[in-house]
Parts: structure tokens; sequence; C-alpha cells
């Protein structure tokens, strides 16, 4: 195989690997919630938070500059029958995000939830107010957080690394073997290196941290982020020994690829840890 053709297939790897990785992203349970609301003729875009970790103030910001805007928040404990509790939200100046150094200063109206235990949600909507006027944010479909444990970075930084990497090489393989290469093998062995490391034994330290639980998915529950990443380690393990056999056999590293593809397409922690209030137990699996 030329290296021009080489190089074209890592760069659709790359490319490939990227847009999933961006599509889990932004489909995931810590990606914020999105809107754009109209008050008096002026527009305002938040992004909601939707994630909160144990241990430090779960705030809710809204950047507004206008000092006669006012806002209410409305919470309440998810998929419990209470009464909504309201707060009118503080003016506050905070420091924006920066990668580098402190970031800008700027004007929010700002709200702190109270914090839950571990897989703890508490569901919120906003209204905002300018004189006569008023906008309701997301009453229609509250926004939900889910607290979390502090889940260390030389635990977090290597899972993720490790999964991109798993996502890499099995989209490399598959390519390998559209294209009749010879390397399929070599790149199964790194996906199933990188995705037992990444999924089977550090994702398990990261939902511990997280949620007190190392292994939420078959037999002891219906966490679909644990299912799905077992469901591939085992096709990918299947294909490599396949592959060790025939080694130009074509079927099971496309199999594997799919049922990775399909593994990172269902939306993170689907069906994850949840608190049942009621019972004081952390569950999993899809609810209604």
């Amino acid at each position: 195989m030329s290296k021009s053709k080489l190089f074209l297939l890592w760069v659709i790897t790359v490319v490939i690997t990227i847009s999933i990785m961006m599509y889990q992203r932004l489909t995931g349970p810590t990606y914020p919630a999105k809107t754009d609301v109209m008050l008096e003729q002026q527009k305002y875009h938040f992004d909601l938070i939707r994630t909160c970790e144990i241990g430090s103030e779960c705030n809710i910001d809204l950047p507004i500059e206008d000092t006669s805007v006012e806002a209410i928040i409305f919470y309440k404990k998810y998929r419990v029958d209470e009464a909504w509790t309201s707060e009118k939200m503080i003016r506050k100046s905070i420091h924006k995000n920066a990668i580098f150094g402190e970031g800008k200063e700027i004007s929010v109206l700002s709200s702190t939830l109270p914090e839950q235990a571990a897989a703890g949600k508490i569901e919120y909507h906003i209204e905002l107010y300018k004189g006569e006027s008023k906008i309701a944010i997301m009453d229609k479909t509250p926004v939900v957080v889910r607290f979390k444990g502090f889940v260390p970075r030389y635990i977090l930084i290597p899972h993720i690394l490790f999964m991109i990497i798993s996502l890499l090489f099995a989209t490399r393989a598959g390519i390998e073997t559209i294209f009749k290469g010879n390397n399929t093998i070599k790149f199964a062995r790194v996906t199933i290196i990188a995705l037992g490391i990444g999924g089977l034994l550090l994702g398990p330290l990261v939902q511990e941290y997280a949620f007190g639980a190392y292994w939420t998915g078959w037999p002891f529950g219906g966490d679909w982020t644990d299912n799905k990443t077992l469901f591939a380690f085992i096709f990918w393990v299947f294909a490599f020994f396949v592959l060790r056999k025939k080694p130009q056999n074509r079927l099971w590293p496309i199999l594997a690829l799919i049922v990775l593809f399909s593994m990172y397409l269902i939306p993170h922690s689907k069906g994850g840890s949840e608190l049942n209030t009621s019972t004081g137990k952390i569950e999993t699996g899809l609810k209604k």
C-alpha cells in the first residue's frame, strides 16, 4: 500500500473518530442544555448546566448585563412528587472560563442548587422578568442536573484517552478491512488493549468515584454504558481470534466495528446511575 494511500486512510480514520467523539460529547449527560430566549427585543443565550460535583457549589449562572432584568429559579428533586421551590436569583460578578489565566469579568444572575447525594438529581426551570415582561426558560422540559463524586484526573484523563484510542484503531481496522490491507489484526489488537484498559479497567474506577459502584451493567444492573462496552469488547475479542485463523476475514472486523460505532452513538450514561430518593438506593436502567 502506497504512502499516499496510507496517509489518506489515516486522515479518513481521524475524521470519523473526531466526528463520533463530538457526537457523543454533544449527546452526553454533562453537555449543557443550550437555549435562546427573547426578552424586550433582547436575545439571550444560556448554557444551563446538567451535572454538578459533590463538594463544589452547583451554581446556575445567567450572563445578563442588563441590571433591570431579574430572574426566579424553580427547582425540585427529580421524579419526586413535591412542590417546586422558588428563589430569586442574585446578581453578582464572576469570571468567565478561560483556557489560560483568569477570564473576563461578567455580570450574572445566579442561584445555587442544594447538593444531593451521588446520582441524585434535581430538575429546574427559570423565569426572566423585565418590568411587565416575562419569559419562561425550559418550563415545559425542565433541565435535570445529576450530582456525582469527584473523579481524580489521573483516572479520568487516561480513561478518556484509552477510549479515544480504542475508537481510533477500531475505525482504522475497519478501513483496513474494507481496503483489503494486511494489518487488520494489528489494529484489532490495539483496539482490544485500549478498550479493555479504558472501558473495563478504568471505566469501573470512574464509576466508583462518581457514583459509588464499580459495575452497574449486566448482571447487576441495567446501565447501558457498562453493557455496551462489554458487548463491544467481546465482539472485538472474537474478531481478533477469527483473524488469527483467517487473516483475510472481512465479516467479523466489520461487525465488531459496527458494534463499537453503535456503542458510541448511544448517548453516554443512558440508563445510568440514578438515586431513588424513596429507598436511598442507586438504580440503573431506563425509566419512564
